[in-house]
Parts: structure tokens; C-alpha cells; sequence
């Protein structure tokens, strides 16, 4: 099964990553999931937390905090890419002068929307970490084990291939999820 389609009430599904290693974490997380359907995105689910090492081009900091969510919208790629800016703006977030992959109070990724496979200056989908990153992958197929890009890579094969030198520890329960309106 792929990322999801149209779906019943319309909209798409879609999966987003959220991370965050300043302040409360788990609160940023929280705030995070309460301020999407704000800006025309439902919140339908919410993985476990899980401590997580720092990957990239800044390993000295402190561990994130990481979840992942499945989400349903109407809005399109780069409409939503700007609702999870938006929402990383109102937590804090530098956007324009933070480090790349530094301590940030939250990040809000889209990995998946629907089938859609896309590549413009601002966004990939799905995105280009989404198979190679346990940190996504582990919460990703606790929402949904049969999970896979459009390509048909199923994420659980990718998930088997990776080596486990990345630090991804269950930190606590799944989010609070707001029932739909």
C-alpha cells in the first residue's frame, strides 16, 4: 500500500516528521500537532515519541525528540510545505539565519502526501531522507506497518537494510490527537 490517496472526507493523506532538541520537547511537539489544524491540515494520528542521536552537519548537541504523524488536507505540496513553515515561525524556529540541521525548538517535515512524487526548488516528495533515516522510519511504521513511497519501496525493507547505529530509543507515548470536527 502507498502513502494514501483521496480519501472519504476528500482531502489527502499525508505523513509529517516532527522533531525537536530546545526547551520542552515534548511540548513543542504537542504545540506543533495543535496549531496544523489551523492552518487546513487534520491531524489523524500521532507514533510514540523516541529520543533520537543528532544526524547531519551538527552532531555537539542535544538529542531530539521525534514523532511522526498521518495527517489528511486538502491543501497541495507547496501549500502545506508553507502551513508546516508557519508553524515552525510560531514556535520559534529561525528560518532564515538557524544552522543547518542545529538545535532548533521544532521542524515540521512532510515525508509523504498521497501518491505524490515531486521535486521543485523548495520540496521532494516523498521526502529525500524518508528511507534512509530510522528516526522517520521506526515512527512512520508504528502509524502504518505497510507503508511504502510510490515507487512500491515497502519502508519496512528499507527500514531492514539500514544499520543500526543510529540512536532511536522509545521515549514515551503518542501525542495528543484532537478528535476531528
Amino acid at each position: 500500500m502507498a502513502a494514501g490517496g483521496a480519501q472519504a472526507g476528500g482531502g489527502v493523506i499525508g505523513y509529517l516528521g516532527l522533531g525537536s532538541n530546545v526547551g520542552d520537547r515534548r511540548a513543542n511537539l504537542q504545540w506543533a500537532i495543535e496549531l496544523l489544524p489551523r492552518r487546513g491540515v487534520t491531524v489523524l494520528a500521532s507514533s510514540s515519541t523516541y529520543d533520537t542521536d543528532p544526524v547531519g552537519e551538527v552532531l555537539d548537541q542535544p538529542d531530539f525528540l521525534n514523532a511522526c504523524v498521518r495527517i489528511e488536507t486538502d491543501l497541495g505540496p507547496e501549500e502545506l510545505l508553507d502551513a508546516s513553515k508557519d508553524v515552525e515561525r510560531e514556535l520559534g524556529r529561525d528560518l532564515e539565519g538557524g544552522v543547518r540541521h542545529g538545535p532548533r525548538p521544532i521542524d515540521v517535515d512532510l515525508l509523504l502526501l498521497g501518491d505524490l512524487e515531486l521535486a521543485s526548488e523548495r520540496l521532494t516528495l516523498p521526502h529525500a531522507q524518508v528511507l534512509a533515516r530510522r528516526f522517520v522510519l521506526i515512527p512512520l511504521l508504528e502509524l502504518d506497518m505497510d507503508l511504502a513511497v510510490p515507487s512500491g519501496e515497502r519502508l519496512a525493507d528499507a527500514l531492514a537494510r539500514l544499520p543500526v547505529d543510529e540512536g532511536v530509543r522509545r521515549a514515551g507515548p503518542p501525542l495528543g490527537v484532537s478528535p476531528a470536527r
